[in-house]
This record gives C-alpha cells, sequence and structure tokens, in this order.
C-alpha cells in the first residue's frame, strides 16, 4: 500500500467512525470509488485501533473509572472502594453485557465468511439509507429525559442487540447503538457517549484477532503500514469526537441523517451507471 492510500484510509476511519455514518461502509468505499486494491479487514482493524486510543483519551476520566470498576468487580478492593458511589460500577457491567451480543454474532461471521461477502456498494447504499431513516425516527421521537447514570442491564442489552446489525457495512456502528439509546430516551449526549465507550471492548476485541492475524503474516512491512495508518486515524478521531460532542450539545443529528441518505443515493446511481 501507497502512503497516499494508508493516509486516506487512516483520516476516513478517524472522522467517520465515532460519527454515525459508517467507518466501515467508508472504508469499504475506498477501494470502490479509487481503484485502489481492497485494503482488507486487517488494515481496517488497525485504523480502528488508531480511534480506540482517541476515545480511551478524550473520555480518560471514564476509562479510568471504568478500568477501576472492571478490578473491583473481579475483587481488588482498593479499586471496589475507588469507584463506589459513582456510576462506574453499574456502567461497567452495562458495557459488559452490551457488548457479548456482539462478540457472538462477531465470531460467527468471521467463521462464516460473511464479513467479506458484505463489503459491496449496493449493500452499504442500502443500509446507509435505511439505517439513517432510523437514526432521524428515533432521535425526533425519543425523549431525552434519561441520562447515562440510568443505563441499566435491560437498556444495554437492548442497545447490545442493535449493535449486531452494525457487522453489516454502512449500517454504522456509532449510528445503530445511538439510534437505539435515543429510542430508548437517553439525551443525544450521553447516547453518544455510551456510544463511544462501548466501541473500546468491541475494537479491543477485534484487535486480539488482528495481532493474531498480523503475526501469523511474518510481514514486518504489514506492521509499520498498520501503525502508521493507526496514528494518524487517531488524531482524526480525536477531532470528529470534540465535534460531536459540541454539535450534540446544541444540535439534533438530522444533519448526519441527511449525509446518509445522499450518501445512499449517490452510490446507488453510480451502481446504475455502471461506474462501480
Amino acid at each position: 500500500m501507497t502512503a497516499l492510500h494508508l493516509f486516506v484510509l487512516a483520516i476516513v476511519q478517524g472522522i467517520t467512525e465515532f460519527l454515525p455514518i459508517s467507518s466501515s461502509g467508508h472504508l469499504v468505499l475506498v477501494p470502490v470509488l479509487t481503484g485502489w486494491p481492497d485494503q482488507g479487514l486487517l488494515m481496517d482493524v488497525s485504523v480502528h485501533i488508531g480511534t480506540l486510543v482517541a476515545v480511551l483519551l478524550y473520555f480518560r476520566e471514564d476509562t479510568k473509572g471504568l478500568f477501576l470498576a472492571g478490578l473491583g468487580a473481579v475483587g481488588v478492593g482498593p479499586a471496589r472502594r475507588a469507584v463506589e458511589g459513582t456510576i462506574y460500577g453499574k456502567l461497567f457491567w452495562a458495557l459488559v453485557i452490551a457488548t457479548l451480543p456482539t462478540v457472538a454474532a462477531g465470531v460467527i461471521f468471521k467463521v462464516s465468511g460473511l464479513a467479506d461477502l458484505m463489503r459491496g456498494a449496493a449493500i452499504i447504499a442500502t443500509t446507509s439509507i435505511v439505517f439513517g431513516l432510523l437514526l432521524y425516527i428515533a432521535d425526533r421521537r425519543g425523549s431525552t429525559a434519561k441520562a447515562l447514570e440510568r443505563m441499566a442491564i435491560k437498556p444495554a442489552l437492548i442497545i447490545g442487540l442493535a449493535q449486531i446489525l452494525a457487522l453489516i457495512p454502512g449500517t454504522s456502528r456509532a449510528g445503530i447503538t445511538m439510534t437505539a439509546a435515543r429510542y430508548l430516551g437517553f439525551n443525544r449526549t450521553d447516547a453518544a457517549r455510551f456510544s463511544m465507550l462501548l466501541s473500546i471492548p468491541t475494537i479491543l476485541g477485534a484487535g486480539v484477532f488482528l495481532i493474531k492475524d498480523m503475526s501469523e503474516s511474518h510481514d514486518p512491512v504489514l506492521w509499520v503500514h498498520a501503525g502508521f495508518a493507526a496514528s494518524l486515524s487517531c488524531l482524526a478521531a480525536l477531532a470528529a469526537i470534540h465535534f460531536l460532542m459540541k454539535w450534540l450539545e446544541r444540535a439534533s443529528m438530522t444533519i448526519f441523517v441527511a449525509y446518509r441518505v445522499l450518501l445512499g443515493l449517490g452510490l446507488f446511481a453510480l451502481i446504475g451507471m455502471g461506474v462501480i
């Protein structure tokens, strides 16, 4: 892969990962629209790891609280006392519950090969429009009364089940989890915050498979490419997270819905003209 190819992939991933517009869909579209060879799932996950670092840095207080809550959950006394009276003990288990359905479904997708079969422009166009409209409905009709402190096992499980749909490119992991959270009545900023915190175990899990596959490849160039792309995607993701949180403090998600619909319609037009 050329430096330009890596740069484009990293910036696209960093900007789109936490916005509800589907990073995986955009990564699939890079080779479709440029004529470059498909970068494959390994490089996709590499740039995802860069965005993982970004969310850990941006939400560092939450990350610290959740880490201590995790230690407390396995019996580390000082850590348990450190999170007593905070939301992190409950939030930790909510994230665990929300992650489990995607872990199970992700293993099935990887073993069956479905992940590679669904990397097509028509699928991305369809999911971009359909799930964009669902986001619009949930955002317009959902209450904004619930804060993250009210996240419990049941809503976490519902959000986790919805996240399975993000295995289909174009759906958007951020988009579908925010859709579910808004449908359940969580306010926009906390819906986005939970969605981004939920990305931590999801991307970590994918990263385990990545390291295993890269180790088996015995290709040092692949490691260099992955590190370069991950670093760039981290910087782009930090900027995107800051923009999203500030935007949702004062506006709705309609701008992202409009983008998704226009993207889907544009892709269908290109498909119809035989361009892609």
